[in-house]
């Protein structure tokens, strides 16, 4: 390299030269987000259940070894695809008068992000977080349920109850989303066709499917999803005395 500054200059605006002496460009070095990165670009095209070591060292253009510098293995990339989302979560104040609607505009912006990445939230399911922006989802929730005047034990499995519901929320949601982009896969019903067949249903086996067929496929976009959220949330207050003792 040039020693004088005034030539160092002059070689960083140089055309490099078209011969045989010319290097190839470098490759971007492998990290922990770049990894994660290329596992969610293999999520968001092709599903979870296509996520592999070696699909995702194939998007970087390398082998699974040089993964396995940045990671220990697929838990832990999981660890990594859940953290990266809950990144980008917005948790607010705990405010003790507005607990409940925190806790659901919370728990729907992660519902949102598992949403994006389809059959992502199956990462989330019996893994104990580790990652510093899992746990601050995890911390931030807690605030909000103990400022709303809920009992420490209570709050904790709450946290672990909903967590749990809205990973398999997600996760139904995405198969279900899936199986209608095959347009010849017969399992996929409309709600139509669901009343047609449960009306149809012998009166004498099914009486209360068939009188309540349109209540059992009412619904639609997260409205069952805000009723289970609220249903566990308005029950979280009431006196702990009714509740079996460890």
């Amino acid at each position: 390299m040039p020693a004088d500054p005034g030539q160092r200059r002059a070689a960083r605006h140089a055309q490099p030269r078209a011969d045989s002496t010319a290097t190839a460009p470098r490759k971007r070095p492998i990290t922990a987000d770049r990894i994660t990165d290329a596992a969610l670009q293999v999520i968001a095209a092709e599903g979870y259940d296509a996520l592999t070591i070696r699909r995702v060292a194939a998007v970087l253009d390398t082998g699974p070894s040089s993964l396995y510098a940045h990671i220990l293995n697929k838990d832990d990339l999981d660890d990594l695809l859940i953290a990266r989302l809950c990144a980008e979560i917005d948790l607010p104040e705990p405010d003790p008068a507005a607990w409940r609607q925190q806790i659901l505009d919370v728990y729907a912006q992660i519902r949102d992000q598992y949403l994006k990445y389809p059959g992502v939230s199956r990462a989330a399911l019996a893994m104990v977080p580790t990652h510093l922006e899992t746990l601050r989802v995890g911390e931030g929730i807690l605030a909000i349920l103990l400022a709303g005047g809920i009992e420490p034990r209570t709050a904790a499995w709450a946290l672990d109850a909903l967590t749990l519901y809205v990973s398999a929320y997600a996760l139904e949601r995405s198969l279900v989303q899936q199986r209608q982009q095959h347009h010849d896969d017969a399992w996929v019903l409309s709600r139509d066709e669901l009343v047609n067949r449960f009306s149809a249903l012998p009166a004498d086996r099914f009486p209360n499917t068939r009188r309540h067929a349109a209540e059992l496929t009412s619904g639609t976009g997260h409205d069952r999803f805000d009723f289970t959220l609220a249903l566990i949330i308005d029950n979280l207050g009431h006196d702990n005395a009714s509740r079996p003792s460890s």
